[in-house]
């Protein structure tokens, strides 16, 4: 067979448009030709050429899947090798994040005592439902980006060997840590987004007083500290189940140290608590200096313990 029928051209250009264009000269000729060697194999057997031609493409299947095989592309968000990782991690929190969170709500809205019984069942519900979809969401997209690395493909058509067997204690305990950093993780974004309304607080208007400073919220600094604490946790899953390398040990230790630096910053300006809530609980003023110290000595705390796990690391590898 000389020359490419209507049909194999409909196929062939159906798979290279799901094709990066550089790639697509090569595929096309090694496309054509497997069809082509195939079709003939079938004529000399002594079949007809429309009916061989049409058992080949059918053969190949979709072109957007062999596409995808072409271009070593998953198909999948989640796949094999990062799958139960995935869903033992999500189940972890959803058991233990979400309750906590319906909780501190209701006990934060109950504290106030201004609200009626089916208003706070009404909140505790959305709290629980609001905090169901972040984990699950958040969670997802850090399994699926780490899917999408070259790594985690190779992991997941790995042939099966001893060394598939589970992992020694201190990688279960390493997975452990994970799960505590997660559930704290959502715990504390639950406290700073609630916090301008769940307080114990109210001005002379019945207003609430939220314990963290307004100017958080009015200059996006704290979306933007979030994001970062997010972002953190995510290399965190990336170390634990990507290879060691140079680049990711480096934006990882750079995506810790970000919120620390960052707090020590908001704590050094005075731009962490509300003066307002510190004078409606009757604190003295040495009680945010006190916190404010405290908020710098953990932050520091943080940067040396990152500084150090990044130097151990990279003279262990």
């Amino acid at each position: 067979m000389t020359t490419a029928s209507t049909l194999t051209d409909r196929y062939v250009d159906a798979a290279l448009r799901h094709l990066p264009a550089r790639q697509r000269p090569d595929i096309e000729r090694e496309l054509r030709a497997s069809i082509a060697d195939a079709v003939e194999d079938r004529l000399d057997a002594g079949g007809e050429p429309a009916e061989a031609e049409l058992a080949v493409l059918t053969g190949l299947g979709d072109p957007a899947r062999l596409a995808a095989g072409y271009a070593d592309r998953p198909l999948h968000l989640i796949g094999p090798a990062l799958y139960l990782g995935y869903t033992r991690l999500l189940t972890a929190l959803l058991v233990t994040v979400v309750p906590a969170a319906a909780a501190i709500v209701g006990l934060m809205r109950g504290l106030r005592g201004d609200v009626t019984v089916a208003r706070l069942i009404g909140d505790v519900l959305g709290a629980a439902l609001t905090a169901g979809v972040h984990l699950a969401f958040w969670t997802t997209l850090v399994f699926v980006i780490i899917e999408r690395t070259a790594t985690a493909r190779r992991a997941a058509t790995r042939p099966w060997t001893p060394a598939a067997l589970p992992e020694p204690p201190s990688r279960r305990a390493r997975y452990g840590e994970l799960i505590t950093q997660s559930v704290a993780l959502v715990l504390f974004t639950t406290f700073i987004l609630l916090s301008p309304t769940a307080t114990t607080r109210t001005d002379a208007h019945g207003d609430p007083v939220g314990i963290l400073s307004p100017r958080l919220w009015e200059s996006g600094v704290v979306y933007l500290f979030i994001a970062m604490v997010i972002v953190a946790l995510g290399f965190s899953f990336a170390k634990h189940y990507l290879r060691w390398s140079v680049p990711l040990a480096v934006a990882g230790s750079l995506a810790d140290i970000a919120p620390a630096v960052t707090l020590i910053w908001l704590a050094v300006t005075d731009r962490v608590l509300n003066p307002a809530f510190a004078e409606a609980a009757g604190w003295s003023p040495g009680v945010p200096r006190w916190i404010t110290t405290g908020l710098v000595a953990v932050s520091a705390v943080s940067l040396l313990h990152t500084v150090t796990e990044g130097i151990t690391r990279a003279r262990h590898r």
